[in-house]
Parts: structure tokens; C-alpha cells; sequence
């Protein structure tokens, strides 16, 4: 399998079998296949650009930091400056904030050219027992590979709230795939962004990921790779650069979360708060006119009909440029017993697809974000994604809170 972690490349392993016992398929499965990531891949590390903070540089040209950042920022010994000069590219492993309150991402305002963007590459709780009792510790037959299929542009008429996240790991410049949510702190002004965990932070073998950046609609009007090369700012991010201000993943992913075996994939998703780069005064939800509702309620498999898998895959035979679906029945997948099993589909999605939202009819019968594409096997036929019950709402509601009346 691939994990959806973007610091990784490689693509290992083979098939899922089919087994009679839920125990030895979850043996089988954490065996047989290497889990590596399938959301990011390496490109050019370069910086470039001005860095500021959230807050506005001064007309002078000035960076403005606040006081509350700037004291962060010291504590671990980064000096601002050094930074947006490259100090950012520093990964030694004592400078790598790792824990979840020491996320820091500073706008270097630039960095994300379309050139930059273009070659980011693939990187390789309680449940409810009486909806869930029959799923938990269950693996399903591998199911038949689902054709991904390309979305017809432009994108931002039939799939507004889907983008790719940017950001930097020790390997290079990596990207995922991910959704605009909706905030109940701050109904129809939403800044929230639901990716996989594997996109922010490295797991238990590193920290936070850097320059992390989300563009709603990325290529919305469906260029090749080559047509892109000449691409100004504005064709590759029509709704502009997001910065990741605040994000949030579980606890157990920074814990546990490996690039191979499915360490922590049962919790592998992310809430990301972003601010405009271009410090325009809308909120994400204002600026691309749609945000979905996210449903923590982890309907059991025999009640969800179907399951859209939305993605921009970046590992052959993709190139990471176009946007792609997958829809299909769900089945389940569990890495370990003891943890949430795993919703899965047949897609053949590769890497790059990490973190793209899974839409299904919710709880209240409308379109809702249930989870997120989290690993797959180096084959590309099937995807799974996490199941988003207390663990997931805590993350969110966290976010939230954090920026509630902001």
C-alpha cells in the first residue's frame, strides 16, 4: 500500500489478498505491502519571494510579524530573516519542530510560482458500537480497480471546494490534494482546509512540513503540463495562494504515522487554517462560493451507496496537472485490529491524490466530506481513507475554536 505522507516518492508493495480472518488480513495486509505515501512527491526546494507574516508588510517593504509569533520564532532560535533568506530549508533534526503546538509558516510571499508548483511532485477513538460493531476489525475482498476520470474543466463549476496543498519537506518540494470545510465558528466565512495528516506533518519520524499553501482550483482550466510551463500566477491559482496560518492533525498521527506498513493511517487527516497571501479581506469560503459540511457520525459500509474520491494524482502514468474522480461502493480495510477500520474503494488514483476529500450523502441526505485519501497499493487499484468519528471532530473543532470570531 502507499501511504498518503508527502515527504515520500517511492512506491512500494503489492496486491491486498483476500483472507478469511479479519485478524490474519490485517497481518497479511501490514506484511505483504509496504504503505508509502500517495499524496506528495520531490521537486525543486528553491526559495524565492519576501516572507511576512499573516499579518501586512509595512509600505516600506518592512516585515511585520506579530508579537505573539515573533516570541515563537525565538524560542526555537529561528531568526526571521535568516529564514526567508533559506534558513527554511535547515531540516536538521533538532530544528524540525515536531510537536502540535509548535506549528510555524510564515508567508514567504512568491514561493509558490507556477514553476514551483508545476514540479512539486508526489512523495511517496470511541466508535459507535451499534452502527459500527459489524465493520471494526473487518477486511473486505480487494475491490475491483475503478478507472479514475478526468474532470471536465473548468474545475470551480462542478468541484469549487478542491485543491492542491504545496508545501516543503527534506526531499523537496511535495503536493497533495485537499477540500475547503466549512466552519461553524464562522458560517459562510470558512478559512478551513480538510487534508490527510501525512501532508502537514512527517509522523512519529519527523515535524511539521514548511511553506505549507493550499490553491483552490489549481489549473481550473484543465492546461497540459507543457502549457503550463508558460503559465502566469493567475492561470495556475485563478482564486489565488492560501498559507496554512494554523493546522491542526491527531495525536496519533504524530505519534505513530510511518511512511510504510499503514502506521497511523486510521488517523490520518488534517484541518489547516489558511489566510490570503495576497492579504485580500474575503474569507476562502467568500472567495471560491462553496464549502462542504463534514460528517463525523462514520456511517458503517452498509449505508453509505457510494463514495466520490476527488484528487490531482502526480505519479505516472498522471503528472500531478489535472484533476480526477473516482466513485464507487465502499468497503472496509483494517490495518489493526484495535484501531478504526479504514473505508476503502476501488480507484486507480497514484500519488498525489492524498488528502483529497471522499464525499458521500450525509447524515441529513446532503453532499458531505466523510473522509480523505489517505494510502493505497504501489498497483493504484483501491484507495482507503480514514474514518472521521471523535478523534477527527476534536481537530476540527479545535481549528475552529482557535480562530472563532476571527
Amino acid at each position: 500500500m502507499r501511504s498518503i505522507r508527502p515527504s515520500f516518492t517511492t512506491r512500494r508493495g503489492g496486491n491486498a489478498r483476500r483472507r478469511t480472518s479479519p485478524v490474519l488480513a490485517a497481518v497479511a495486509l501490514a506484511s505483504a505491502l509496504a504503505l508509502t505515501a500517495t499524496a506528495c512527491g520531490s521537486g525543486n526546494a528553491e526559495a524565492g519571494g519576501e516572507a511576512s507574516s499573516s499579518a501586512a508588510s509595512e509600505g516600506d517593504g518592512k516585515i511585520t510579524i506579530p508579537d505573539n509569533l515573533r516570541d515563537r520564532l525565538k524560542e526555537h532560535g529561528i531568526d526571521i530573516d535568516k529564514w526567508k533568506n533559506g534558513e527554511w530549508k535547515n531540516w536538521d533534526k533538532d530544528d524540525w519542530l515536531r510537536e502540535a503546538d509548535e506549528y510555524i509558516n510564515p508567508i514567504i510571499e512568491g514561493l509558490w510560482n507556477p514553476d514551483r508548483m508545476r514540479k512539486a511532485e508526489d512523495p511517496d477513538n470511541a466508535v459507535d458500537a451499534g452502527d459500527l460493531s459489524g465493520d471494526q476489525g473487518v477486511t473486505d475482498p480487494t475491490p475491483e480497480p475503478v478507472d479514475a476520470k478526468a474532470v471536465s474543466p473548468t474545475y470551480h463549476d462542478s468541484v469549487p471546494a478542491a485543491g492542491k496543498v504545496f508545501f516543503d519537506s527534506p526531499e523537496g518540494s511535495m503536493v497533495c490534494s485537499a477540500t475547503v470545510v466549512q466552519d461553524p465558528a464562522n458560517p459562510g466565512e470558512s478559512n478551513l482546509v480538510w487534508t490527510a495528516g501525512h501532508c502537514v506533518h512527517a509522523g512519529k519520524n519527523g515535524g511539521w512540513y514548511r511553506n505549507i499553501a493550499f490553491v483552490p482550483s489549481y489549473n481550473n482550466e484543465g492546461r497540459t503540463a507543457a502549457e503550463l510551463q508558460n503559465a502566469t500566477r493567475e492561470e495556475a491559482a485563478p482564486y489565488g495562494a492560501w498559507w496554512g496560518d494554523w493546522a491542526q492533525t491527531s495525536d496519533q498521527w504524530i505519534e505513530q504515522g510511518g511512511a510504510t506498513g499503514g502506521d497511523g493511517a486510521s488517523y490520518d487527516f488534517a484541518v489547516i487554517h489558511v489566510t490570503p497571501e495576497d492579504g485580500n479581506g474575503k474569507s476562502l469560503e467568500e472567495t471560491v462560493g462553496s464549502a462542504l459540511p463534514v460528517d463525523f457520525k462514520a456511517p458503517a459500509v452498509a449505508q453509505v451507496e457510494s463514495i466520490t474520491a476527488t484528487g490531482y494524482p502526480a505519479a505516472a502514468p498522471f503528472d500531478g496537472q489535472l484533476m480526477y474522480q473516482c466513485q464507487d461502493k465502499p468497503g472496509r480495510l483494517s490495518i489493526s485490529a484495535p484501531d478504526p477500520t479504514m473505508y476503502r474503494i476501488g480507484c486507480t488514483m497514484t500519488a498525489g491524490s492524498s488528502g483529497g476529500g471522499w464525499v458521500a450523502t450525509g447524515s441529513d441526505g446532503r453532499p458531505a466530506l466523510v473522509s480523505n485519501t489517505s494510502i493505497g497499493p504501489a498497483t493504484a487499484g483501491w484507495l482507503a481513507g480514514p474514518r472521521l468519528g471523535d478523534a477527527a471532530k476534536g481537530v476540527y473543532d479545535s481549528v475552529s475554536e482557535k480562530f472563532a470570531g476571527q
